[in-house]
């Protein structure tokens, strides 16, 4: 199972990472002092979700470099933790189950002599993957299957989906999610309407895995809405075009050119949204959608700036001929505004890199140029029509520019 094996390593290279900084300031140190350190006192023991925090007095040792913690966190593997002489705690963490658990504690001095052990038990409280399992459930989504979650101590997890392969008849890795949220809720699509077996099961950085909860499910059926029935639907209170002597217009945002130019709307107009109205061409049961934001065009870099969209409500309408509105700024989804619903209120995802707006990596440019995917609730209903609502710009601009947008649903009656 090569994704379930990539899981796990990118979990243990960031508990290596993590143990790294730990270690830092004491593996190069050397001493001919093969005095054996005195042993730590004074143990005292704080369990938490999957480890424990242990407190200690430290020795009066001149050459001490670090504390070593040895332990096992199930019946086969053995773990190291280790802290400098700076402090008087260590943390062992990554246990299978809440359970007895001992921990042996060593002195080390700079010549790597270990003093007498010290052993203590922990009993550490029900792990992350364990406490997050109960709470999964699946339910049929467009092409596929929504999972839903909790985390309730934000701890790092991953929520990884299988399914049954034609090719073996095994249930494989389809998916995996690794988050620290709290709430956890995805979809996974590309798959038929046929009935088939899903599974979910949550595993840690410490390789621990949990049950699987199994469950039979009819995906429903999506396809991409077909673009060739889309058209302007302008309304007053949409905002004034921008740039259209370079070819921007409201059509451009479904000419399959994910690149310039879009949709752009004029600066200097002092409007709270930035909107625009277009139809569809059929009554749509939408499902998610995409949109393409500018990145790279005539020498400049626009991601994550100028009048990319930062914040923005998505409208819809089922009727023949919707009348115009004045859109709200801010509103929950489901409100009504006279013949127009809210669809789901939305946010563009930080840069990858983690890197303010204005300093762009290839990592962030190639999340702009492959478009952000979003849900909309299965509670939505049917529409015909849209109205995209910008609230705010990566650049905090007066004007909004989107270069493509698609969408998927189920388009029949």
């Amino acid at each position: 199972m090569k994704l379930q094996n990539y899981i796990l390593m990118c979990f243990a290279v960031l508990l290596l990472l993590a143990g790294c900084k730990e270690s830092e300031g004491f593996n190069d140190i050397v001493s001919g002092d093969k005095t054996k350190p005195t042993a730590v006192s004074n143990v005292k023991v704080a369990n938490f979700s999957g480890g424990a925090v242990i407190s200690y007095s430290l020795p009066k040792t001149e050459n001490l470099l670090y504390v070593l913690a040895e332990y096992k966190i199930n019946d086969q593997v053995m773990r190291q933790s280790k802290a400098s002489y700076y402090k008087d705690t260590i943390r062992v963490e990554g246990f299978r189950i809440s359970a007895d658990y001992e921990v042996t504690l060593y002195a080390v001095s700079r010549a790597d002599v270990k003093s007498d052990p010290v052993t203590v038990k922990v009993h550490p409280e029900t792990p992350a993957y364990l406490l997050s399992y109960p709470t999964v459930t699946m339910e049929r989504d467009f092409g596929g299957v929504n999972i839903s979650a909790r985390n309730p101590n934000k701890q790092a997890i991953g929520v990884i989906v299988i399914s049954t392969d034609k090719t073996s008849g095994r249930m494989l890795p389809v998916e995996q999610y690794y988050t620290q949220a709290e709430n956890i809720n995805f979809s996974v699509r590309g798959f038929d309407t046929l009935a088939r077996d899903f599974g979910v099961y949550i595993t840690d950085r410490w390789g621990n895995i949990s049950d699987t909860l199994i469950k039979k499910i009819n995906p429903i059926y999506e396809i991409l809405v077909p673009k060739n029935k889309f058209s302007e639907y302008r309304l007053a209170t949409d905002s004034p075009l921008g740039a259209t002597g370079l070819g921007w217009n409201t059509t451009r945002l479904w000419d399959d050119n994910h690149l310039d130019p879009g949709w752009h709307t004029e600066a200097g107009q002092g409007k709270p949204l930035q909107i625009c109205t277009f139809s569809m061409g059929a009554l749509v049961k939408l499902s998610r959608y995409k949109m393409w934001q500018r990145g790279e065009a005539y020498g400049n870099d626009y991601s994550y700036g100028h009048g990319n969209p930062k914040a923005w409500t998505l409208w819809g309408s089922a009727l023949a001929a919707p009348r115009d509105a004045e859109l709200p700024v801010v509103s929950n989804v489901g409100d009504v505004v006279g013949d127009w619903v809210n669809l789901g209120n939305f946010n563009c995802p930080p840069p990858p890199s983690g890197n303010l707006p204005g300093q762009t990596t290839p990592l962030d440019l190639a999340a702009v140029n492959a478009g952000f995917e979003f849900n909309i609730s299965l509670q939505a209903p049917r529409v015909r029509f849209i109205r995209l609502a910008v609230n705010s710009t990566w650049g905090n601009a007066d004007f909004a520019h989107v270069t493509e947008l698609s969408f998927w649903g189920n388009t029949n009656n």
